[in-house]
């Protein structure tokens, strides 16, 4: 048993809260954002990655998120051990399991995951500025589509959060996260609030915290337990001793 859950006494009915960040989806193939040869080394987030950058310059946004959406699609990229883990969980666990996940890309949904909410959206999906309408988008996005709700030309992006913008479902996220017993944070940096911050509120809710990351985040001090290793190793484990306790 995993000295993160030594002193865990957990019920079948207790509820689980999950936050997942870049680093799950690091060993499927997808570039991280803040690693030290991650995407914001390559490219400035205010060009692209802010509503002011896609005001400037909206082909330059709409190429860096073609490219994005395209290499999501890959058939390399596929889900891994970690995210298959998190599902086997929601299907075998008899309390709730709900993730919330910073990542923009559908691995866990084609692991099985079905109890999940994207706080910084999603990658193959869109929305127009014009009229809110947001539509599945698998392909190319330029300023030359029309929406398809308003006919209005110009206003359609990806459904993604950007820097400056409020993250999606919090209200349901801070509920959540108020009412769980148990809250994990894996690969996730933890400088990057509203969510870095997650960890204070289960905490102040009565949860017990563990952190799976690859390295202890920045923080790391908030956790009661934590495991460091990379995600298809360390998740896979502490899905199989978590689910040993009942």
């Amino acid at each position: 048993m995993t000295s993160a859950l030594a002193s865990l006494r957990l019920h079948p009915a207790d509820s689980i809260v999950i936050l997942t960040g870049a680093g799950i989806s690091k060993e499927s193939g997808l570039d991280t954002f803040r690693c030290a040869v991650g995407i914001w080394s390559q490219v400035d987030l205010e060009d692209v990655a802010t509503p002011q950058g896609f005001a400037r310059d909206p082909d330059l946004v709409h190429r860096f998120y073609n490219d994005r959406r395209r290499g999501l699609h890959d058939p390399a990229i596929r889900p891994n051990a970690a995210h298959v883990a998190l599902a086997g969980l929601e299907r075998r666990w008899k309390g709730s399991v709900l993730i919330v996940t910073q990542n923009i890309d559908d691995l866990h949904e084609r692991a099985g995951s079905t109890r999940l909410l994207h706080m910084h959206g999603e990658l193959l999906k869109a929305f127009c500025q014009h009229c809110r309408t947001v539509v599945d988008c698998h392909g190319d996005l330029s300023v030359h589509d029309h929406c398809l709700t308003c006919g209005r030309k110009g206003g359609m992006r990806p459904d993604v959060v950007w820097f400056g913008e409020m993250p999606y479902h919090m209200e349901r996220i801070q509920q959540a996260l108020a009412d769980c017993d148990l809250f994990v944070s894996i690969g996730t940096s933890g400088n990057v609030y509203p969510a870095a911050g997650f960890v204070a509120e289960a905490r102040a809710g009565g949860a017990h915290t563990v952190e799976l990351n690859l390295e202890p985040s920045e923080g790391a001090s908030h956790f009661h337990g934590a495991v460091h290793g990379p995600a298809t190793e360390v998740v896979p484990a502490f899905v199989r001793d978590l689910l040993a306790l009942v």
